[in-house]
């Protein structure tokens, strides 16, 4: 028995010396492993809790800043309306915020303005910045105008308040005819006091939701650069639709360096102006409850409407006029990246799409009906009521089985 398998083993040690090695040997430690670049979508990397949570609390400010405008322009005026006119007749309950001195009428309603600037200018200018490939020019001559434009027009629509309220008005005391001389007197001044505060709220809170607008879609971007990167590195043959296909090489560096720059300063800026947006809304309330007339805040709130509408909603999207409209740059980011597919993923789609059609057009078949040997154990509505519908008699062979007729008792 041993003898046989030493022959045995020295027949296939004879074979195994006297046989060519064949061409489909291979030995897999040293062979390259390559995987194909080309037409494949770049994965994302792992995303962490802290982005996660970034990314919640935006969702949260967008949601509260990107409200139906002119739904929210109609809840204004509607609320100025009705809320200011039950106030002058039912006066609501005092409380902290009907004093002119609480800390928030104190140190944000009265410089709202310088608060509205203060986030909205370095915001306009990172995201400009960014879009612009760091234009500075443009940025200067093109964006920050239109802060300027909406300075001025809270400039001049306050100060013709306080003119008509002084040419227009009266002191109880007869003897003064000033409204600074009266109200030092310890006097009444009556006029036709426009609600500067109302404007300012109001015109404060719409241009911080035009302002903050380039933030829609802002994470597309990085989309757009990852699958750009690759395809230009791969040398993709196939025709890109990626938005920044027509960017030069430096341009798409330079997009790059100040998104990975500005992005966090970015979001930190559009978080504060959600809550200043928010405490707008807030103060705009306590003062419809506790200041000025109905006529005198309805008024405001049509002039603040008013010039917001001729100016972002008409005047900055002409292209024809200066300066350019919120977020205007060479490439359109904020539609959704489009997945790179391959020439062979389109043809097997379509193979799968003819396959899956019909190669007959005889009419469909209800599924529900119960069967019996792949024959229909009773008869539809719809063939019981012979609605143009063929169907066998039994002995056909297509109905073997059929219910017997219902007994009356």
């Amino acid at each position: 028995m041993s003898g046989r398998r030493k022959s045995a083993a020295n027949v296939g040690t004879s074979l195994g010396a006297g046989r060519r090695p064949s061409s489909m040997n291979f030995n897999i430690k040293n062979e390259t492993l390559r995987t194909e670049s080309r037409g494949t979508k770049p994965t994302s990397n792992p995303t962490s809790i802290k982005e996660v949570l970034t990314i919640a609390v935006l969702h949260f400010c967008k949601k509260t800043v990107f409200f139906d405008t002119r739904l929210k322009v109609a809840l204004y005026l509607l609320a100025l309306f009705f809320v200011s006119l039950i106030g002058d007749f039912v006066p609501f309950p005092k409380s902290y915020f009907s004093r002119s001195d609480n800390l928030f009428n104190v140190f944000f309603v009265k410089i709202g303005w310088f608060w509205t600037l203060i986030f909205s200018v370095p915001f306009l200018f990172f995201t400009s910045s960014t879009l612009t490939f760091g234009d500075r020019d443009r940025v200067l001559k093109h964006h920050l105008p239109r802060l300027a434009i909406a300075t001025f027009f809270w400039y001049s629509w306050t100060s013709l308040f306080n003119i008509i309220e002084n040419s227009y008005g009266r002191c109880n005391n007869k003897i003064y005819f000033t409204k600074r001389t009266c109200l030092n007197y310890g006097a009444y001044w009556k006029g036709f006091d426009i609600s500067g505060h109302v404007f300012i709220l109001i015109y404060s809170s719409l241009v911080l939701i035009e302002e903050c607008k380039p933030i829609i879609s802002w994470e597309n971007i990085k989309e757009h650069l990852k699958i750009e990167e690759h395809s230009r590195r791969v040398q993709d043959p196939n025709p890109s639709s990626n938005v920044l296909k027509n960017l030069e090489n430096k341009e798409l560096t330079v997009l790059k360096t100040m998104y990975d720059k500005y992005t966090p300063l970015i979001r930190l800026l559009f978080v504060a102006m959600t809550l200043l947006q928010i405490l707008w809304d807030i103060m705009l309330v306590c003062t419809m409850l506790y200041y000025h007339r109905m006529v005198e805040k309805v008024s405001a709130g049509i002039i603040a409407i008013v010039t917001w509408y001729f100016t972002y909603r008409f005047w900055y999207p002409s292209k024809q006029l200066w300066p350019e409209a919120v977020g205007t740059c060479n490439f359109k980011y904020q539609q959704k990246p489009a997945s790179t597919l391959t020439n062979v993923n389109l043809a097997r789609r379509a193979s799968l799409l003819a396959a899956a059609k019909p190669t007959t057009s005889s009419p469909k078949v209800t599924t529900d009906i119960p069967k019996f040997m792949g024959n229909p154990i009773y008869k539809t509505a719809a063939q019981r009521n012979d609605l143009n519908v063929e169907m066998p008699t039994a002995g056909q062979g297509k109905y073997d089985f059929q219910p017997p007729p219902p007994k009356f008792l």
